[in-house]
């Protein structure tokens, strides 16, 4: 007998494990059922990605001019952070996503910011050393010509509503039941396991495994399995945001943007139907009416009759992850915040991972526990990076910023990897040895710290050949190589082409 799975609510969360599952888990080894509630609607933030979405496409076997037409999207190839590092000079700064060919310019951006903490006057913008940066600067698509040797790295932007949507689609086609009801009752049995959950609609859900996807009520998790939760109030402040959409740009960029403004930060993500746009902040800073109220003003809204979206939202994750035969997926496992648009990703690595513990474990909870350490220490690792980004900010004009500053609830981790960097030591040889401290790599440090220009004062330095310290010219480096990337307008064209 193969299998039972229910995943309980639908979204995107719902609907990548839907099809991840039924990928790895389908003819005759799993019957996997879906059961969402129709009337409660997706949160519909976090519309970007890291480059693990891409991946997951690669897995299934989508073809992105079969998705991103439909989902509305576009490339992501980095973020551009404004505003959050004013008092070092730096206005802004570009981080881009990796790709292969940086290898072959990640070494001279590493010197550099080496050279700089020793107070020698050299460039250290990480746009200028990567290839995402170059491109992005030039308004280009990350897709390389057919001969290019390496490969590319890169991520979307997209409409949270529209991927559920397709999601279910292929889910559907790939052999998963959909039912339609709502939570209403979880019964337990004698050994404390899910048994069934009761719906409106659909009748009892029966399963051998379930998956929590209900969001931030985590109805299974939290509700009937009574896993508590460890909170990131201490070291993330920010507990509510406010959107307001606008009209596409005639020119689409390929990043995303993160503002800083007075208690938070705002996102613009371009679609190709809309820019998405959104201001996350501190309810102990900012009231609701005067965040949107301050969105509208950066936005040149002040007037308009577009009607704001709020939510509010709890960071922090479920201090067990998979517990008796029950996994949470998506919100209901925890909530970092979407800076780095780290939510998908987790995802991904969160089913993939269940997927190999239980299989390790004859599809028995042998390995909980291993699991369970493993992605509650990616979820640590991925708010340190976060918490580094409000840590290191110099603005200075509200108490907001600067208690962020002031804040010293930092873990071990984060504080070793800041303790190095301002001591001069080496960054790229602590996470090679010990890479347990981080789930981002040091190249990625490297971005963040020199794009907040936190380096000491400059030296009184005398040498012989500055242009020792320069980064490459990647742009007279890709036109000698007779490399053309598309403008991004033209590459989203040429998609909509092949998917009519």
């Amino acid at each position: 007998m193969s299998l039972r799975i229910a995943i309980i609510g639908g979204g995107t969360a719902g609907w990548m494990t839907a099809n991840l599952l039924a990928h790895r888990w389908g003819a005759g080894k799993a019957r996997i059922t879906l059961v969402e509630a129709p009337e409660i609607a997706t949160i519909g933030v976090g519309e970007g990605s890291t480059p693990t979405l891409k991946r997951f496409f690669e897995i299934l076997g989508i073809a992105e001019a079969e998705w991103m037409p439909a989902c509305c999207a576009t490339y992501k190839a980095g973020i551009r952070f404004r505003g959050w590092s004013p008092a070092s000079g730096v206005a802004q700064y570009s981080h881009p996503f990796l790709t292969q060919i940086d290898l072959h310019t990640e070494e001279a951006f590493t010197l550099n910011c080496r050279n700089r903490r020793l107070g020698l006057d050299v460039p250290t913008a990480p746009g200028d050393f990567l290839l995402a940066g170059v491109l992005a600067a030039q308004g280009k698509a990350p897709l390389a010509p057919d001969h290019f040797p390496f490969r590319m790295e890169y991520g979307y932007h997209f409409d949270a509503t529209l991927l559920g949507q397709f999601l279910r689609d292929q889910a559907l086609a790939r052999g998963v039941s959909h039912r339609q009801g709502r939570v209403q009752d979880i019964l337990r049995d004698d050994e404390g396991a899910i048994a069934a959950v009761m719906t409106d609609r659909a009748g009892p859900i029966e399963a051998d495994w379930f998956v929590d996807c209900t969001g931030f009520a985590a109805l299974l998790m939290r509700g009937a399995l009574d896993v508590p939760f460890a909170g990131f109030r201490d070291n993330l402040f920010n507990d509510a945001a406010v959107m307001l959409p606008t009209p596409s740009a005639a020119s689409i960029p390929v990043e995303t943007t993160a503002t800083a403004l007075s208690h938070g930060w705002a996102w613009s993500i371009p679609l190709t139907s809309r820019n998405g746009n959104g201001y996350v902040y501190s309810r102990d800073f900012l009231s609701a009416d005067a965040a949107e109220q301050e969105l509208r003003a950066a936005l040149g809204l002040r007037e308009s009759p577009v009607e704001a979206r709020h939510l509010t939202f709890q960071t922090g994750q479920l201090v067990r992850h998979w517990e008796r035969n029950c996994l949470a997926v998506g919100l209901a496992q925890g909530f970092v915040e979407p800076l780095e648009a780290t939510a998908l990703h987790l995802v991904l690595n969160t089913v993939d991972l269940f997927m190999d513990h239980l299989e390790r474990g004859r599809f028995t909870p042998q390995y909980r526990d291993a699991f369970n350490a493993v992605i509650t220490d990616r979820v640590e690792r991925v708010r340190d990076y976060i918490v580094a980004h409000y840590k290191l900010n110099t603005r200075d004009d509200s108490d907001y910023w600067r208690a962020n500053r002031d804040n010293g609830h930092l873990s071990d981790p984060l504080l070793h990897i800041l303790d190095t960097w301002f001591r001069r030591g080496d960054l790229v040889a602590l996470l090679e040895q010990q890479p347990e401290l981080s789930h981002f790599a040091s190249a990625s440090w490297h971005c963040l710290m020199a794009g907040y220009g936190a380096f000491p004062p400059l030296a009184e330095v005398q040498r012989e050949d500055v242009d020792f310290y320069r980064s490459r010219d990647l742009a007279r480096f890709l036109d000698g190589c007779s490399l053309n990337f598309p403008s991004h307008g033209d590459a989203l064209a040429q998609m909509k082409k092949v998917a009519a």
